[in-house]
């Protein structure tokens, strides 16, 4: 490489170097280059009104009801007539000439001394100031009528204009039209309301590992999630999605798609391509669009360090991170307070709630970070436990209940301190049991078998065991061998608990079916290998899981290529070894066979719950489930047996 080439590489990194300020900052520069604002009013009908927000207030055009109606079957009088009335003391009112239904107008007035028949919702007559429940009357031949009860003026009616009065504002500017609302303008008359426009927002994602859901997933390819989860945000908070597809990591393109966008669209969103990687260039193409162009390139955030907040053509313009986490966070953050002031929404109402932390929760000195957390009762109150799937896990976001905000300037959360969690939803629903430890795909179906609102927590075998003599979880499968005595999980269950008995799985070494190594193997044969052939790759398991303890054993202290990669669940183990970034690893019949893996059995183990002696009700509950026999066969159809 020459000199030349040597300085134009260089520079071309230092570019895309991020020019990182605090949230405050970055907040403090979009208002300043973007100043929100609704953009336009439509007439939309009633029918397509559902979720819209009032551009004007609504004023009632008529009374409701139009006219004094009866609210009971009965009969009109005069009250002066019937002042006197008693079960002892009837008075005797003629019939008058007509009978009063719905949609009928009075052709006769209510004479002094008479009564006319009137069906609930009909007009009341002139002369009549009261109707008289049918079940107070009895018949007085055939033209006359008893009424054995008095009533007042005003009884048995409602008033033109009771309910709601000509004139009256019924809705104000900014109300979300709900069903209530419909009902209202469909008892108005009103066909048609003036609604705010939803801005459209343009979504673009990027990247040349994304694929559009529903099509196939090819090797070293993910699903683009962001697009979806953006695209219903947008819609939570008033605006109009535009979906303009996956782009590749091709600069030309990406650039006409995004001129596209800003042309058609009141704000544009991407996803990705935000760092410092040679294929990161979105940064790049937005800083062309013209002033003010990039406000900011780089927020101390986690996660979300590498946002970008433009504006040009007076539109604001955001490039978010690609991991989903990230992308969610920093738009609720920037885009989403913009977001509902130019659709005419209120800001977001957020709610917080006081709670413990369990455990020391480190933190980045230098950068704010959201820590999603999912909430319990314990103790002493709620406890909050951190979800540690980071920025690129979906699921972070979908089964959190909030976020912790961490302080820059803070080292983290000491364990057993108090700290202010925002909820994701304005309410809090807690669940009805909280389950932490070892995951299995039975336990799911168990989940599903108790009918209850259980949080899982997979937090290993020891990490349930921890949460469970914390009081956060009520119950902790476990699958732990005692290393003396060969037996599984009683060695572990703490004073004043009990062992529930779970199901039996089968743990075995995972291959390759194409792998001629291990085809036809025993247990024996396989260990001998191992031990024989260095080229092989493992995939392990992290301590405290149930499963190393059984890799250990195999291994008899010896350390082969890939001992060091220790992920925590057996899907992880079995896709190291089905995609070839391993060659063998220790998992369950039931997840080996999913994989289309090969599979070689070490021995069957216990997995079982360790819950309360006195337990509560909700997990009594989950536990008879799991003695039910429909389940049973659920639990054999899924490869364990009970």
């Amino acid at each position: 490489m020459t000199q030349s080439t040597r300085d134009q590489t260089r520079d071309a990194t230092q570019s895309q170097f991020l020019a990182v300020v605090s949230k405050e900052e970055a907040e403090a520069r979009f208002a300043a280059a973007f100043e929100p604002a609704t953009v336009g009013v439509e007439n939309v009908p009633l029918a397509m009104l559902l979720g819209r927000i009032l551009a004007a207030d609504v004023v009632a055009p008529i009374d409701l009801p139009p006219f004094d109606r009866a609210v009971v079957d009965g009969f009109a009088v005069s009250s002066v007539d019937v002042e006197d009335a008693s079960e002892s003391s009837p008075v005797s009112l003629r019939l008058g000439p007509e009978t009063l239904s719905c949609g009928t107008s009075p052709s006769f007035e209510v004479a002094p001394g008479t009564a006319t028949l009137i069906a609930t919702g009909a007009p009341v007559p002139r002369g009549a100031d009261a109707v008289v429940m049918v079940e107070w009357t009895d018949v007085d031949g055939d033209q006359a009528i008893l009424i054995k009860r008095a009533v007042g003026p005003g009884a048995g009616l409602a008033f033109a204009g009771s309910d709601v009065a000509r004139g009256e504002t019924v809705m104000r500017t900014g109300t979300r039209i709900t069903s209530r609302e419909i009902g209202i303008l469909a008892a108005l008359g009103l066909a048609s309301v003036a609604v705010f426009r939803r801005p459209r927002v343009g979504v673009i994602s990027t990247g040349d590992e994304l694929v559009a859901p529903g099509e196939k997933l090819a090797p070293a390819l993910i699903y683009d999630s962001n697009s979806a989860i953006l695209a219903a945000t947008i819609a939570e908070n008033g605006g109009d999605p535009v979906a303009f597809g996956v782009i590749r990591d091709d600069e030309p393109a990406l650039t006409e798609a995004l001129r596209r966008a800003v042309e058609s669209c009141d704000m544009v969103i991407l996803s990705g391509g935000t760092s410092k990687g040679s294929g990161d260039f979105s940064h790049r193409v937005v800083g062309q669009l013209g002033a003010p162009g990039i406000i900011v390139h780089g927020v101390a955030l986690k996660p979300g360090k590498p946002l970008v907040l433009a504006v040009s053509m007076g539109k604001p313009i955001a490039v978010l991170p690609g991991f989903p986490t990230s992308a969610i966070f920093t738009f609720r953050t920037f885009l989403v307070p913009a977001l509902r002031s130019m659709a005419g929404l209120p800001p977001e109402r957020t709610r917080g709630v006081k709670a413990t932390v369990p455990m020391k929760f480190p933190s980045e000195v230098g950068r704010t970070e959201f820590a999603m957390v999912s909430l319990a009762n314990g103790p002493n109150g709620l406890v909050a436990i951190p979800g540690g799937k980071g920025s690129g896990a979906v699921s972070a976001f979908s089964q959190a209940d909030g976020f912790m905000t961490i302080d820059a300037l803070s080292g983290g959360i000491e364990a057993g301190e108090t700290h202010s969690v925002t909820l994701l939803a304005p309410e809090l629903d807690l669940p009805d049991l909280v389950v932490a430890g070892s995951h299995c795909v039975g336990l799911d179906a168990l989940v599903t078998a108790s009918g209850l609102n259980v949080r899982t927590l997979a937090l290993g075998s020891l990490g349930g065991l921890s949460a469970f003599k914390r009081g956060e979880a009520e119950l902790a499968p476990i699958h732990l061998m005692d290393p003396v005595s060969g037996l599984y999980n009683q060695h572990l269950v703490p004073e004043g608990a009990m062992l529930h008995r779970g199901w039996t799985r089968l743990q075995g070494v995972a291959f390759r079916p194409d792998d001629a190594r291990f085809v036809g193997l025993d247990l024996a044969s396989v260990q001998s290998l191992i031990a024989r052939d260095k080229s092989l790759m493992m995939v392990n398991r992290n301590q405290g899981a149930g499963t190393r303890v059984l890799i250990d054993r195999l291994l008899s202290g010896q350390r082969p290529r890939g001992h060091a990669n220790q992920p925590r669940s057996h899907n992880a183990v079995a896709a190291a070894v089905s995609q070839g970034r391993a060659d063998w690893g220790v998992t369950i019949e039931t997840v080996a066979r999913a994989y289309g893996l090969g599979f070689i059995a070490i021995a069957d183990e216990a997995y079982d719950f360790v819950v309360s002696k006195s337990p509560s009700q909700s997990a009594q509950r989950f536990l008879d489930a799991l003695e039910n026999r429909a389940f049973h066969m659920k639990l054999g159809a899924l490869g364990f047996r009970r």
